[in-house]
């Protein structure tokens, strides 16, 4: 699953891509410094793997993965082609949720492409450009879709009554992921929706960036943030992203040491990381042994055999079942021997939904 990090340039979008991925994008007090998106892998911080550890001993560990593209700038009237204009889209599109990086910190030493700081302003723009960009694929798809509806095709007459809902409420400035009404089924309009890419319709969460003095986010542009994304039901997470990209260049003891200092128990991408990956409705399960102590990444409410597809597909094509206990058994009992000594390892079918933090062992037919 992948999350875009967008807002306007210069708001410290490839200094918090950088400290996600460490992976050394360009990031610069100019606008547009990224034009052509770097992408990168973020690992999900689980302190759930270490516990493991603890008990099962092994070889390495393999913590759960996010991948994160830091996508170009967005300026006001990027929909009619003002600053990169509509070469963001395309990337915008692919992505499955957004991370909205919005500036909360005055510093005459980095420029702000508008002049000056106001979180609010700068949401609104970034929505407004995907608005319109929305409005104007959703105009251009209605008449196609309306002549295959004519010609009996069901799908498209579902395409036309969504696009027939979508078009006005993007027309009066709202967005595609607050309406509940499509004129059909929401899991049908969902579906059509994310075929047809419309930007607006991705989950939101919101990095409210910060200044050194500020890591809680108790500022006043901070709370102006958190009021707009709790009336949109969205997230946010303060992160000093100045601060997160000095952390990764340290070693982890003097890593630990300098969060010490600062009265932090963790970096503060880790809860981002963590509220992207939730975001997307994603959770971990685990297999551990000698070899390996490994998170997997599965969507919520996927069974059995679906969790066992993510290590190979023939897992899931020849599940016979899963031998199933969760974390917190573990560090009860202290030993896989003695989960199952317990009764607390469950022998589970192809039915079965599976647990964030379950442990499991699956049995398969290698023949199928």
């Amino acid at each position: 699953m992948e999350v875009g990090i967008v807002g306007l340039p210069n708001v410290g979008k490839s200094t918090l891509f950088n400290a996600l991925t460490n992976a050394g994008a360009l990031a610069a007090n100019y606008p547009f410094a990224t034009i052509e998106p770097n992408v990168g892998v973020a690992a999900v911080p689980d302190a759930r793997l270490e516990q493991i550890r603890q008990f099962i001993p092994t070889e390495k560990v393999i913590p759960a993965l996010l991948r994160v593209v830091d996508i170009a700038g967005i300026v006001r009237g990027a929909s009619t082609g003002e600053g990169l204009g509509n070469k963001f889209l395309s990337h915008i599109r692919e992505v499955d949720a957004i991370v909205h990086v919005v500036r909360c910190f005055e510093s005459g030493d980095i420029l702000h492409v508008e002049g000056s700081v106001d979180p609010l302003r700068d949401i609104d723009t970034i929505d407004t450009e995907l608005m319109l960009a929305d409005l104007e694929t959703a105009e251009k798809n209605i008449d196609k879709q309306r002549k295959q509806a004519r010609g009996g095709d069901k799908d498209a007459q579902v395409a036309v009554t969504v696009l027939e809902a979508v078009i006005p409420a993007l027309q009066r400035g709202q967005t595609v992921r607050s309406m509940t009404e499509f004129g059909v089924p929401a899991p049908e309009a969902r579906k059509f929706i994310k075929a047809l890419g419309l930007m607006t319709a991705k989950k939101v969460l919101y990095a409210a960036n910060v200044d050194e003095n500020d890591f809680l986010g108790e500022t006043e542009a901070v709370r102006k943030v958190r009021e707009r994304a709790a009336a949109e039901g969205g997230v946010v997470t303060p992160v000093c992203a100045k601060l997160e990209a000095e952390l990764m260049e340290l070693s982890p003891d003097d890593r630990a040491e300098m969060l010490k200092d600062l009265g932090l128990t963790e970096p503060a991408l880790a809860s981002l990381t963590r509220a992207a990956y939730q975001l997307l409705g994603l959770q971990s399960y685990f297999t551990a042994g000698p070899k390996e102590i490994r998170a997997w990444t599965i969507p919520v409410g996927a069974t059995a055999p679906q969790a066992a597809g993510v290590i190979h597909t023939d897992f899931e094509k020849g599940f016979i079942r899963a031998e199933v206990y969760h974390v917190n058994d573990l560090l009860t009992f202290k030993s896989e021997a003695a989960v199952k000594a317990a009764g607390k390892m469950r022998s589970e079918g192809k039915g079965y939904i599976f647990q964030d933090g379950d442990i499991t062992h699956f049995l398969f037919n290698e023949g199928r």
